[in-house]
């Protein structure tokens, strides 16, 4: 595992259309159909990440709460199954079952659209507004496997909160810390 930090794609940029095969259901949904009224968190996550399996509980909670506010939060899975199948689809859909992910799971095959993010990490967060312009990019907090500090999602759920109240959100934002995604 290769620590990497996230590449902090520049805030305002619009967020890159896509459309993925959601591995819960096997039905292939765009960034339009998914999108929230208030806010998009578009997250790249994958199975095997000791990042990501470090935070699966925050975010399923914070995609609970916030689908509520009108945030909606879709997961992308980039990594090459050839070399990590742990992370193929039908591990996918079993992984969002078990974890019971409130959000779509999509297989990104090609890596086109972790491209498109300018993702490099597992996990890796892109929060956009209404109009689909990024307001925030970075960590979920300071916690990471091994380092005492509890999971909360502050640094998130501060810029999620802002984004639903209407508030600035905070422009000093420290990127994102995991596993690299694993490109073929």
């Amino acid at each position: 595992m290769a620590l990497t930090p996230s590449n902090m794609l520049p805030l305002g940029t619009k967020a890159p259309d896509f459309k993925l095969i959601n591995t819960v259901d096997n039905i292939s949904k765009s960034l339009d159909e998914l999108r929230g009224a208030v806010g998009t968190l578009v997250m790249f996550i994958c199975n095997h990440c000791p990042y990501v399996i470090h935070v699966n509980e925050q975010l399923v909670e914070l995609a609970n709460y916030y689908s509520k506010k009108e945030i909606n939060c879709i997961a992308i899975s980039s990594n090459d199954v050839n070399n990590y199948p742990q992370d193929g689809p039908k591990l996918m859909q079993q992984n969002a079952i078990n974890n019971n992910y409130p959000f779509p799971y999509l297989y990104d095959n090609t890596q086109e659209v972790a491209k498109a993010y300018d993702a490099a990490c597992t996990p890796d967060f892109f929060l956009f507004d209404s109009h689909l312009e990024l307001v925030y990019t970075g960590q979920l907090d300071n916690s990471r496997p091994g380092n005492g500090i509890p999971v909360s999602g502050k640094d998130l759920r501060s810029a999620m909160d802002a984004l639903v109240y209407k508030k600035p959100i905070n422009l000093n934002q420290k990127p994102s810390m995991g596993c690299n995604i694993k490109w073929k």
